[in-house]
């Protein structure tokens, strides 16, 4: 008795419902993926980078690369493993920028009635494209950790500075020479934020650089490259579960 063939079984429509699936399953994986690594961001790092006068040269250029390495090493093993393609960083960056912008305009803009100018979103596609074209080029994941690791944490600043430069205007207020982000942070008042944790560094012009940009920028490239080694490393832990072998 022969068995007729329905017509989802021919090539034509088995790639059209291929096609289909992956319009709803890619912007889903997308918006996981970001939704993840801002939940994770925003844990780590917070108001140092939720707020323009939080972005000092101490702890925003070494906490961020820290914690902006994570997700492209465990998402770059993965994509590497699995596909031999360098794209986790890129992806899981623009990801995080996609939410990050929802996340601000609509939480902090719309809802809470800060400026946008206020509360913009870092820029950090370039760090993700860094990650991914150097593990393209030497295919290692040590020799990713070296280069891109370090420059991830040496060139957060610079890469930023062309969108944080017009905040780091020096003005005077009430007789103190402060920065533009500074007056902003007096006049757009942040109530969960106790006064005296807010960081005014008086006359010091403390974005200017001056020797502790640099210093802090070095440090944190040494410490990125650790860090982007230890996830690559959980990444290749995740892949030995059991579980998670036989789903991939």
């Amino acid at each position: 008795m022969s068995i007729s063939t329905s017509a989802i079984d021919s090539p034509q429509e088995l790639a059209r419902v291929d096609a289909q699936v992956d319009w709803v399953v890619i912007p889903l994986l997308v918006v996981l993926l970001g939704a993840i690594f801002s939940f994770q961001f925003s844990l780590l790092v917070g108001d140092w980078d939720f707020w323009m006068d939080w972005r000092d040269r101490r702890y925003w250029p070494l906490i961020t690369p820290l914690v902006m390495v994570t997700l492209p090493a465990v998402f770059g093993y993965a994509f590497w493993r699995l596909v031999r393609l360098p794209l986790g960083g890129t992806l899981s960056i623009l990801a995080f920028t996609l939410m990050a912008w929802v996340s601000r305009y609509l939480n902090f803009h719309e809802f809470a009635g800060f400026p946008m100018n206020f509360v913009v979103p870092s820029t950090h596609i370039a760090i993700g494209l860094m990650i991914d074209c150097i593990l393209l080029l030497t295919r290692s994941f040590f020799f990713t950790g070296i280069f891109a690791g370090f420059l991830s944490g040496l060139l957060l600043w610079p890469l930023n500075w062309p969108l944080f430069a017009p905040y780091m205007v020096p003005v005077e207020m009430q007789g103190t020479l402060m920065t533009v982000a500074d007056v902003m942070g007096f006049e757009y008042i942040r109530t969960a934020m106790p006064e005296y944790v807010r960081i005014i560094e008086e006359s010091t012009l403390r974005t200017f650089g001056d020797a502790v940009t640099p210093l802090t920028a070095v440090f944190a490239a040494f410490l990125t490259v650790m860090a982007y080694w230890f996830w690559v490393w959980v990444g290749s832990l995740a892949f030995r579960l059991k579980w998670l072998q036989k789903v991939v």
